[in-house]
């Protein structure tokens, strides 16, 4: 790799998990095999046979996908060894960057993560809810059919992914009445989501009230790298900030496009993504086509990248 250019590594979050994720890194490096094989005595439960056999309606239960997703990028950085030198992750995946960072160790990590998909479930049960993509609108404008939309019922932006991509979230009356508003002023696609809740939106609440105890006890320490929060798209690096972050993250919305536009203008000219599927990479290029874009997320493409 050339080392005049910064490198920035980005972890995915709930929807990129598939059937068969990890298993041919357990086949070939004893390190990735290692990671799953802890990740299973922590959980309790055998990830590692539904990361590689499914089903997939098991798969995606969010206290499971959450896990499978975290594991899966987890083994990715057993096998390469390597620290970039900034980070972000897409909602869940923020916990697998401050983990690259140090900021938290697996086990640590681990946990959170499976609590927050369990609490996150949880909220959607208590509260229901549901979430849409629009496409081919500035954010703006998006913002503006929330806004009018919320006479209906709660609904607000969720994640700013990219030049005309915005996830929205709330009820269900809410959400379907901006995604009628979002067809009328001419939306390209707008489209349900299948999810068990309203992620990053304030029927979450449940979520908070219960994962703050959980945040307060936990072993945080300060990053070794900036890790760009979803919240606040600003390199981060304070236990007691990241401790925060994370808290408000869950009814706030993931600032994905201005995270990627903060690490370039810090230098980033390299964007990795680690772990399952490419929906970071695609995100990427149509935020910045400049910088150059990668991924690993199998045996293969760790030994292209290993080989550089």
């Amino acid at each position: 790799m050339d080392d005049t250019v910064k490198t920035a590594f980005v972890f995915p979050g709930q929807g990129s998990q598939y059937v068969g994720m990890g298993k041919d890194l357990v086949q070939h490096v004893a390190a990735a095999a290692e990671v799953f094989e802890r990740a299973n005595a922590i959980l309790g439960f055998d990830l590692r046979r539904i990361c590689f056999e499914g089903p997939l309606e098991e798969l995606k239960q969010t206290w499971i996908t959450q896990p499978a997703i975290f594991v899966h990028s987890a083994a990715v950085l057993a096998v390469i060894s390597t620290r970039p030198d900034m980070a972000a992750g897409h909602s869940l995946g923020e916990y697998t960057a401050l983990y690259c960072a140090g900021a938290l160790e697996f086990e640590e990590a681990l946990k959170l993560v499976k609590r927050r998909g369990e609490l996150m479930y949880e909220a959607g049960k208590r509260n229901p809810g549901t979430m849409a993509a629009i496409i081919g609108m500035p954010q703006e404008a998006v913002e503006e059919i929330c806004r009018d939309a919320s006479r209906a019922g709660l609904v607000q932006a969720a994640n700013f992914n990219s030049p005309g991509q915005v996830v929205i979230s709330g009820s269900v009356e809410g959400v379907h009445r901006a995604m009628e508003i979002a067809r009328e002023r001419g939306a390209r696609l707008v489209k349900e989501l299948v999810v068990s809740g309203a992620f990053h939106s304030p029927l979450m609440s449940y979520a908070v009230e219960h994962f703050s105890e959980e945040l307060e006890q936990a072993d945080v320490r300060e990053a070794e790298i900036p890790v760009y929060s979803n919240v606040t798209a600003a390199p981060v690096r304070s236990a007691g900030e990241i401790r925060r972050l994370l808290l408000d993250q869950l009814t706030r919305p993931v600032l994905w496009e201005k995270s990627i536009r903060a690490m370039a203008a810090d230098g980033a000219g390299r964007v990795v993504e680690i772990g399952p599927g490419k929906v970071l990479q695609g995100l990427t290029v149509r935020i910045d086509r400049a910088i150059e874009v990668s991924g690993l997320d199998t045996y293969e493409s760790i030994r292209a990248f290993l080989n550089n």
